[in-house]
This record gives structure tokens, C-alpha cells and sequence, in this order.
């Protein structure tokens, strides 16, 4: 007879403690997502743990639970390196909610805050700290910090933080920490240089792979725009009226997110901005403010791309497309998180079809060319070296779009 295979519906038989359990049924958190399912039993034995899984689908919390558990019965600490400053405090967030019950305290070690602040925190011997590169090694270097008690590493989006430079920054800071440590590292992409990480600093890693690297959320819809430059903003106009949830734009620029904040304000809408120049408490204000639904679009450059945690994004628009084809994956993933529905639009000149076929190569899907109804229909200028065919919206035709839903 063959043996009826079933699939986990609950957060039961993962090997986690009973009173978890009870902490996430009072936070409603009912049935784990596919990586919680696949890392949380991997990572309570305390194996290390290379995880893929696309943007939106609990990362966070399979980490935060083996965590948590291990750190209510021994005395060290965990470690859990972000590339930004909202993702540390979303990631904190998330600790705290667990972690709080356990008497485990956190602190958030970061840039844009007082040192003697993050001093006066250090004092209080946190047994979760959560820190960007740049500010941790501040701290090493001054020896105002000391890592040696750490037993669990974590990496978190550690492809972003390559992209942002800071490789430098993550090996100086694991000679820090212990080598008898348990390690793990999630991101939703897992380039060559993320490997050599794991090759390097891990001890014989589960790699746990829950969508292909690069893969977007299947409740997306995605499109593409072919607009001509000085026509975005008009087309921007049309969109905004169009959808009338909660927006989120992105900007290839800090000045760019600027621009396009001052214009959708003097459209009439409620927009805030979030990007490096701003300062950390702008960018806090700027995203409760996202959140609560006093402001109902939010303008972000990249570092917001994978710091940005907020359920019910309706729509995000990709104003200017990323300069890395890697980040339009983790742009979109914004939207239709925790199994809702959303909406990705991109606006393309006609002279970046190249850009568009880098991002269909690696999402593995072409993306559907869309046309407004009082705009002329654009195509991608072909290179000379190009044989394939030009693109518009004759070419491939968008699917149906689902009902609007409005702003209240």
C-alpha cells in the first residue's frame, strides 16, 4: 500500500516548543509558509542553513522561532545582519513579538542613531542583536561590542548586502564571532558571491530552495508600460486615478524619488518619500505613515526594496526600471504578500528593451506589454546587433485585469 503523504497545515510537528506554539495562535500565525515548513526543524537541530525563498513569504519568522527556542534554553546570543535600516527594525519588530514572552531583550544596532544611545542599550546585555554593517563594525572597531558569545549567525538578504558593498564589512565581522556557531543565511536570490559565503564561513549547509532563485510571487500580475520618457508622468497621472489602494513607487534616484514625490503631490495625493538621504526618523515617519494609510503612496529608491514589510501594497510601479535586473524581483515583491493579490507595473522607454529581456531571463516568464488607451503605442528600439523581433502591445496582449479596489 503507498503510504498517503500529507502536507503541514500547522506549525505542529516542527519540533517546536509548546509555548511557541501558544505565542504564535495568539498572534493568529496558523499555517507556515513553505520556507518556515522546510527551515524551522533544519534549524531547531541546529544545522546551518542556506535559504532561498522569494520575497514576502516569511523568511523572518523561520529564523525568529529556532531562534527563540534555542536562546530559552541556553545563555547565548544570536546575531542577525541586515543590509538596511528598515529591514533591522522590521526584523526586530518580528523578534519581539516571539521573543518578549522568553524575557530575551533585542537591540537594533544601526546608523542614524546616537552611539551612546546604542551604548546605553549594549549595557542592558541584549541577547538579540540586530545590526546593519556598517554601524556593527563602528562598534568592533571601538570595542564597544563583543561577539564572542554569539551562537547564532544570520545573514539575512545577504545578496543585497553584496550588492551594496559590504563584503568587506561581513568578513571582518565574522572573525568576530565564534566559530562554534550555527549559521544561516536567507535571501530571495543566491548569486556566486552569496555561495562563496556559505563554502567559506559554513559548515556543510542545508541549501533549501522553496522557489527557484529569482522567482516573483505567483499572486503578481505583472506588465510593462513602453512610454516615452517625457511621458511618465502623465502616464503616472492616469494610474494613480486608476488604482486607488496604497502605491508604491520606485525610483532609480534619491533625486529622481524626490521629483517624483514633489509632482504626485501636486497631483493631489497624499505621498511620502524613503530613501538614504533622508533621515532615520523621516524614513520611520515616512513608512508608519505608509502603513497607517495617512500617506497613500510612498516613493522609495532600492534600499527600500527589501526593507519595506507591509501587507496589502496594492499596487507597486516601477517608474524607472532597477539598474539590476535581481531587483526587480525584490521591488515587486512588495506587493501580494502573505497570499494576497497585487498588481507590478513597469514603465520602459523604447530604448530599454534590453533591460526588460534581462529581467524576463532571469523571472523565467515574459512580462506583458500593456497600453493605455490615450497614449500612442510604443516599441523597444532594437539594437543593431539585435534579431529579435520589436515588441509593443500587438505583440503580446495583457490578461484581464482584476476589479479596482478602492481607497478608503
Amino acid at each position: 500500500m503507498k503510504k498517503e503523504i500529507k502536507t503541514n497545515t500547522s506549525f505542529d510537528g516542527l519540533g517546536i516548543a509548546p509555548k511557541i506554539i501558544e505565542v504564535l495562535d495568539r498572534l493568529k500565525f496558523v499555517c507556515p509558509t513553505p520556507i518556515q515548513h522546510k527551515a524551522i526543524p533544519i534549524a531547531i537541530e541546529g544545522t546551518d542553513i542556506i535559504g532561498v525563498a522569494q520575497t514576502g513569504t516569511g523568511k523572518t519568522l523561520a529564523f525568529t522561532i529556532p531562534v527563540v527556542q534555542r536562546l530559552a534554553k541556553n545563555m547565548g546570543k544570536c546575531l542577525v545582519v541586515v543590509p538596511t535600516r528598515e529591514l533591522a527594525m522590521q526584523v526586530d519588530d518580528t523578534f519581539r513579538k516571539i521573543a518578549t514572552g522568553f524575557g530575551i531583550n533585542t537591540v537594533v544596532i544601526i546608523g542614524g542613531v546616537a552611539m551612546q544611545l546604542q551604548l546605553k542599550a549594549l549595557k542592558k546585555n541584549p541577547r538579540i542583536i540586530i545590526a546593519t554593517p556598517g554601524r556593527l563594525v563602528d562598534h568592533l572597531q571601538q570595542k564597544t561590542m563583543r561577539l564572542n558569545e554569539v551562537e547564532v549567525l544570520i545573514l539575512d538578504e545577504a545578496d543585497r548586502m553584496l550588492d551594496m558593498g559590504f563584503k568587506p564589512d561581513i568578513e571582518r565581522i565574522i572573525k568576530f564571532v565564534s566559530q562554534k556557531r550555527q549559521t544561516m543565511l536567507f535571501s530571495a536570490t543566491i548569486p556566486g558571491e552569496v555561495v562563496s559565503i556559505g563554502t567559506k564561513h559554513m559548515k556543510l549547509p542545508v541549501h533549501i530552495e522553496v522557489a527557484p532563485s529569482g522567482t516573483a510571487a505567483e499572486r503578481i500580475i505583472q506588465e510593462v508600460f513602453i512610454v516615452k520618457r517625457e511621458a511618465k508622468k502623465t502616464l503616472l497621472a492616469k494610474l494613480l486615478n486608476e488604482y486607488c489602494g496604497s502605491v508604491l513607487i520606485f525610483s532609480r534616484t534619491k533625486r529622481g524619488a524626490s521629483k517624483i514625490k514633489r509632482m504626485i503631490k501636486e497631483m493631489g495625493h497624499k505621498v511620502a518619500e524613503i530613501h538614504s538621504d533622508r533621515t532615520l526618523r523621516q524614513r520611520k515617519e515616512a513608512l508608519e505613515g505608509f502603513k497607517r494609510g495617512y500617506y497613500r503612496i510612498l516613493v522609495a529608491t532600492d534600499i527600500a526594496a527589501r526593507g519595506i514589510d507591509v501587507i496589502g501594497i496594492e499596487t507597486v510601479i516601477n517608474y524607472d526600471l532597477p539598474d539590476d535586473a535581481e531587483n526587480y524581483v525584490h521591488r515587486i515583491g512588495r506587493t501580494g504578500r502573505a497570499g494576497h493579490e497585487g498588481r507590478a507595473i513597469s514603465f520602459a522607454t523604447p530604448e530599454q528593451g534590453k533591460d526588460v529581456r534581462s529581467i524576463e531571463t532571469l523571472i523565467k516568464t515574459a512580462l506583458p506589454i500593456s497600453e493605455h488607451p490615450e497614449f500612442s503605442s510604443e516599441k523597444f528600439v532594437l539594437s543593431k546587433t539585435s534579431n529579435q523581433k520589436p515588441r509593443s502591445s500587438s505583440n503580446m496582449r495583457n490578461k484581464k485585469r482584476p476589479p479596482r479596489k478602492r481607497w478608503r
